[in-house]
């Protein structure tokens, strides 16, 4: 199910322009618009789901999709060596900011913690 509303359902549909990296039948991977590190790629399931907190039993393999393919991303991009950050913001006062599921793949630099 997609929401016509939902500018990554657009995304996935390809109706909205990005720059994708990978792409497969369950998952889309592609750069952010405002990247907050030298390598910044969003990865989301094609199928809408608004956020981590809203994910049911039967979106178990859509998560572990997203994770399997977040890996993969890294490992293309050459960060696997020196190491990436994955992230799921959710809800609004965590960050998220589009309310389609998706997890952030920053590397390049020395990422520091606490990250908020």
């Amino acid at each position: 199910m997609n929401d016509q509303n939902c500018i990554f359902c657009r995304i996935a549909s390809g109706e909205r322009p990005a720059r994708v990296i990978y792409e497969d039948d369950r998952c889309l991977a592609f750069h952010d618009t405002n990247p907050q590190a030298p390598m910044h790629v969003l990865v989301i399931p094609r199928a809408h789901i608004a956020s981590l907190s809203e994910m049911k039993e039967t979106d178990e393999a859509a998560l572990g999709r997203l994770m399997l393919v977040a890996a993969t991303v890294a490992h293309e991009q050459g960060l696997d060596e020196s190491g990436f950050r994955t992230v799921i913001n959710t809800g609004r006062e965590a960050g998220q900011s589009v309310f389609h599921i998706h997890a952030h793949v920053l590397g390049g630099r020395r990422l520091s913690w606490p990250p908020g």
